[in-house]
Parts: C-alpha cells; structure tokens; sequence
C-alpha cells in the first residue's frame, strides 16, 4: 500500500513537474529568446498574417513563383502533414511526377525537361516544405518576369536576393522561401506604380 501511494504522488508531481511547469517556463524562454520564432514564424502584409515562413503555400498564377508539390492533405495542410510514402517504382507517383513536369514544361516555354529540377516534381518529407531551391526558382524567372512586364535581369536579381545560403556555410542545401519572394515581386510592383504615380 505504501509503495501505490508514493507511486501515485511521484506521478502527480512529475505530471505537474514535467507536463505543467516545465512546458510553460520553455514556452516562455522562447518567446522572450525568439519571439517571432514562437510564434509560429508568421509573415505580415500591412499588418495581416497571410502565412508563416515555415509552411508552403499553394500559388499557381504565372505572376508567382511556384513552389514544390504537396502530399500534405489537399496541400500544405499543417494538420496532415506527411509525404506520399511512394516509392521511386510505384506507378502512382511515377504517373504523377509525369503530370507534374508535363505541366512545368507548358508553364515555362523555353526549359526542356533535364533542366528541371526533382523538387518541382516531387514532394518534400513533410508535405510543407516553403522553399525551392535555387534551381527551380531559376526555370521560373522568364515566365514570372514576362508576367508581371519586368526584365528578367530584375526577378534574378531578386531571386538573388531571397536565396538563403547553406546553414553555418556547409549545413543543407541553399534554398529560396517562395512566400517571402513572391510578397517582394507584389513589393516591387507596387513600389513601381507609386513610383509612375
């Protein structure tokens, strides 16, 4: 009997230790620390939160940059985050990868299907992937620039602009976050029709 009640007030105090207090004064440390961080990385135009730079969107305008297909639900979907779980012989994504550079062909004249790179045609891990790598941006200029009646010298140097470098200068893989570039494009507009005004 005396072993069930030190069992039972150890896991009341752990439960309150380590589910309770613990959680809060780590959650407090980051907002404090990293404060945009904890707060989910939430990207702001004029003051509205229209996504985070951690979770990808869907955009298919030719005005914008696309990012990497998603098996996330029905797209980018945080709560069914996940991957196809298809393997490289399985003739469902073989099918879909198929599709999926079929219609990057016809979007951006000019590339031919070596040049494409495997993040436009194929899903990331978790489904929300926000970047492309600087590659795929690159196939996209000349249809983003033509668009939106830029030069092309422009959109690449914006690209330029949004690729983020290797972590600590060998870690990963550059990448460019496609939500962050296309708010700079519709910037840059902007800037540009206040500018003729």
């Amino acid at each position: 009997m005396r072993q069930m009640v030190a069992a039972i007030k150890m896991t009341i105090v752990l439960t309150v230790l380590l589910g309770i207090l613990y959680p809060l004064a780590m959650a407090g440390m980051a907002h404090v620390i990293f404060p945009a961080q904890a707060d989910g990385s939430i990207i702001y135009r004029n003051g509205t939160p229209i996504g985070s730079a951690l979770i990808g969107q869907v955009f298919k305008a030719p005005e914008y940059f696309h990012g990497r297909p998603s098996a996330a639900g029905k797209g980018y979907d945080p709560t069914n985050s996940g991957g196809s779980n298809l393997g490289p012989t399985n003739k469902t994504l073989i099918e879909a990868v198929k599709r999926r550079l079929k219609r990057i062909l016809e979007e951006n004249s000019g590339i031919r299907a070596s040049q494409v790179p495997v993040d436009l045609v194929t899903a990331s891990g978790s489904g929300l992937d926000p970047e492309i790598s600087p590659a795929a941006a690159d196939i996209q200029v000349s249809r983003v620039a033509k668009a939106r009646g830029l030069s092309e010298q422009t959109v690449h140097a914006l690209v330029k602009t949004y690729t983020r470098p290797r972590q600590f200068g060998f870690l990963g893989e550059p990448g460019v976050n496609v939500l962050e570039l296309n708010l700079a494009l519709d910037g840059l507009r902007t800037n540009q029709r206040t500018a003729h005004k």
